[in-house]
């Protein structure tokens, strides 16, 4: 007979294998394939029109995607592929909603960091001061910081690796239910008491992270992270169609049905999965449903500002790299990968039957939104058609100066 405490640390063994290969709600940087080196003539405005090379590049692994750009002159283009679900065929097109899974936590940070520009909270605040004196703490928990909770940096593990996570995470596997009703509860604060700093102090993609921060910021401010976000991202940016609740905005009847992709191993690709619906801590990390036309109106603030100076100077806070390497650096939410003169500073989001990505090179005035209605690792297009996007430009300049000479 094992004892429970070998079976704990075999179901923590398990579970954190089985997660990694998985990464449900994680933070998987895409691999960018090589820009295609466009056939161009100089001279032909054609050889020069993203629309000949992007459906090329798409290779849809979803039964619906929805791609926005904003190009360098400024100009939004959409393209729209695919239906919102077989049984009910509705064309996509780039009102329709999508969950979107982790970059919730893009919004969610930024309304922090909004928080931190009033002055409301200050980055250096550690947990013994953010969180109620009831709740326990360890040593190495009484110092994490907020910067650390929002970058990713505090050393929290992505979950709490115990049995009923193993067992809620292998029940979804067959069934894709949402197996994060423990960070989703007020409970989650207790995996605070227990934790101990790991030796490697490197950015550590984090959900219980961004729980508790949920937690601390209705400690805090007596408002939910969604409530938050709504009052201080969406309503300045004017995006209409973005929410938390999504069951309140008009478009949710003719939302984008999740599907089976990559995960669940066990349901069929194509099959309908179960909707994820948080109400607690985890909303502010993974419960927002929105649209590509809100996402690239959100990047455009991180392109040209917002025109709210207190939302400017939190942007800035958050395009910020506090971890510098080339692949994943680490900023606030949004991370960061260098290909030689370009960098490109994205999120990516898995939820459910969804995958999701918003991209942005800001030395450029690029910005790309990816979403899918199926849960698939096949999530490298954004940080593509960015790259692309440079490589167009390059030539579009190599052709002026040959016309100029």
């Amino acid at each position: 007979m094992k004892s429970p405490r070998h079976l704990t640390r075999l179901s923590t063994l398990l579970l954190g294998f089985m997660l990694t290969g998985c990464g449900t709600l994680s933070n998987v940087a895409p691999e960018a394939e090589v820009p295609q080196k466009a056939q161009r003539v100089c001279g032909d405005p054609a050889s020069r029109n993203i629309d000949q090379w992007l459906p090329t590049m798409v290779e849809q692994q979803s039964p619906a995607m929805v791609v926005g750009v904003i190009g360098a002159n400024n100009q939004r283009h959409y393209w729209h592929f695919g239906m919102t679900d077989a049984e009910h065929p509705i064309p996509v097109d780039e009102h329709t909603l999508f969950a979107v899974g982790s970059l919730s936590k893009g919004m969610t940070a930024e309304a922090t960091a909004v928080l931190v520009a009033q002055g409301r909270l200050h980055w250096s605040d550690t947990l013994e001061t953010l969180l109620p004196p009831s709740v326990a703490l360890s040593d190495d928990a009484k110092k994490i910081t907020l910067l650390q909770l929002v970058t990713h940096t505090s050393g929290l593990p992505r979950q709490n690796m115990d049995l009923p996570m193993l067992t809620a995470f292998v029940r979804y596997l067959g069934n894709g239910e949402n197996f994060y009703s423990h960070l989703d509860s007020d409970n989650v604060v207790a995996d605070l008491a227990d934790f101990s700093k790991p030796s490697r102090d490197e950015p550590r993609y984090s959900n219980l992270g961004f729980a508790v921060l949920d937690y601390v910021l209705r400690y805090q401010t007596g408002q939910r992270a969604d409530q938050l976000v709504e009052s201080l991202i969406f309503n300045p940016l004017d995006m209409r169609n973005s929410s938390f609740t999504p069951q309140k905005l008009k478009s949710y009847p003719q939302r984008a049905i999740g599907h089976a992709g990559s995960q669940p191993k066990f349901i069929p690709r194509g099959q309908v999965v179960p909707d994820w619906q948080f109400t607690g801590n985890m909303i502010g990390a993974g419960g927002l449903y929105t649209d590509t036309a809100d996402l690239l109106t959100f990047a455009a603030a991180h392109l040209d500002g917002s025109g709210d100076a207190t939302l400017d100077k939190a942007i800035h806070d958050t395009m910020q790299i506090y971890y510098p390497r080339d692949k994943e650096a680490a900023n606030i939410a949004w991370v960061t990968d260098t290909y030689g003169e370009q960098s490109i500073t994205y999120q990516v989001g898995y939820i459910g039957g969804y995958s999701s990505y918003i991209g942005i090179d800001r030395v450029n005035h690029f910005a790309v939104v990816v979403l899918q209605n199926s849960f698939t690792w096949q999530n490298n297009l954004g940080h593509s058609v960015l790259r692309q996007m440079l490589e167009e430009q390059r030539q579009s300049a190599t052709c002026r100066v040959i016309t100029a000479a």
